[in-house]
């Protein structure tokens, strides 16, 4: 389901409004951009969205209005996505496996820098892209530290060999870059300074003066109560120890936040189906649904309830066991949600930060799936 043509106030007035039986995504465009403009503003390089988090085109559309150029892509679809909606932006393909046809695609559409992490998939970059004006960004892995998972266990080479690609790059007459990848969610600015330190120990190991370094995405959103996302610290801490670490031979930093930029804009109201037994609480959204992403990293404490009239829920927060709609014993959110004791059938459960990685999982598995998406000018409630 597309955005509705209707801009509400706030999701409180659209739900006493509509009273929505099936989950809601509320997007305001006024936090994207203003987050767009803090990473502009704060980031000491080139900022590309990491389109993978949320490739929804009001997306796209408000920040390339907020000013981001640039953005990583790692399908097809995406590029095609981009070229349609920005044409003249920067395309980053840092998907560090691809098909022999999603090289030619990437070619065909001016893409002009690719990630590698290892030697199979560069000797076909080797073969396919024209090395002139191309650049190729060499990918490793650390032991994760801070982040919710780690995306080391899928892609990244190791030490030894990021320097071994890395002098086959420049060799071959392409534009040779490192890049990495910290983790998602990752909430340590320390997490950047070691791989940053990392990159030129392989720079200077393999003899290779890098053009650009690319610091990857973990950039976080807000997901916890009391505990804000140390942006600015980390940008602080990149732009610092780039310069410690690789002195007069510093390389053009760029970032490639997803959740950073997109998690905040949105927020989820789904409805309480029931409460059963006056424990278990039912949603009418779960993990095969827009939720699935907590299963994987946990729970967003940043919730509230009201009931249909918009009137929020006061009882003393305790944690429930919380269910999904289908019929699948997995449908269940981790841990305990915490929600107030006075929670109803019929209420909204409301939960910030869902901008990422959620209407891109949204499935429609035993039926369920329906997802609504409405535009607000504001996020408060």
């Amino acid at each position: 389901m597309g955005l509705s043509k209707t801009i509400w106030t706030n999701p409180t007035e659209f739900l006493k409004n509509q009273q929505p039986e099936n989950p809601v995504l509320f997007f305001a465009p006024a936090v994207i951009q203003a987050m767009a403009r803090r990473f502009l503003d704060g980031f000491p390089g080139l900022v590309t969205y990491a389109v993978k988090s949320n490739p929804g085109e009001e997306v796209i559309e408000n920040l390339v209005a907020a000013g981001v150029q640039g953005f990583d892509c790692a399908s097809p679809f995406e590029i095609d996505l981009i070229r349609r909606l920005a044409p003249d932006a920067a395309i980053h393909y840092n998907n560090p496996v691809r098909s022999r046809t999603e090289i030619k695609f990437g070619v065909d559409h001016r893409v002009k820098s690719w990630s590698v992490d290892s030697h199979s998939e560069l000797a076909k970059l080797i073969d396919m892209v024209p090395a002139a004006g191309c650049e190729i960004s060499v990918r490793f892995k650390l032991p994760v530290a801070g982040a919710a998972y780690n995306f080391g266990a899928k892609f990244g080479a190791t030490e030894d060999v990021a320097v071994e690609l890395l002098k086959t790059v420049a060799s071959a007459g392409f534009i040779p870059s490192i890049t990495f990848h910290p983790g998602t969610q990752c909430t340590d600015p320390a997490a950047w300074a070691s791989y940053i330190r990392a990159a030129a120990v392989i720079a200077s190991r393999a003899g290779v003066k890098i053009a650009r370094l690319n610091v990857g995405g973990g950039f976080p959103n807000h997901r916890a109560h009391g505990i804000l996302p140390q942006l600015e610290a980390t940008f602080e801490t990149i732009d610092r120890v780039a310069s410690e670490a690789f002195g007069d031979e510093r390389p053009a930093l760029i970032c490639e936040p997803g959740r950073g930029l997109c998690g905040d804009a949105f927020i989820l109201a789904a409805r309480v189906k029931a409460v059963r037994d006056g424990t278990h609480v039912f949603l009418n959204d779960g993990v095969y649904g827009s939720l699935f992403e907590l299963g994987q990293i946990g729970i967003i404490d940043r919730i509230e309830v009201m009931d249909a009239e918009g009137h929020r829920r006061t009882g003393k927060v305790q944690g429930r066991i919380c269910f999904g709609p289908t019929c699948d014993s997995v449908d269940r959110l981790p841990g305990d949600v915490p929600f107030p004791s006075d929670i109803a059938e019929g209420d909204y459960v409301l939960v910030q930060g869902m901008g990422a990685y959620s209407t891109v999982t949204n499935s429609r598995f035993n039926g369920f799936g329906e997802l609504g998406r409405v535009t607000v000018l504001s996020a408060k409630l």
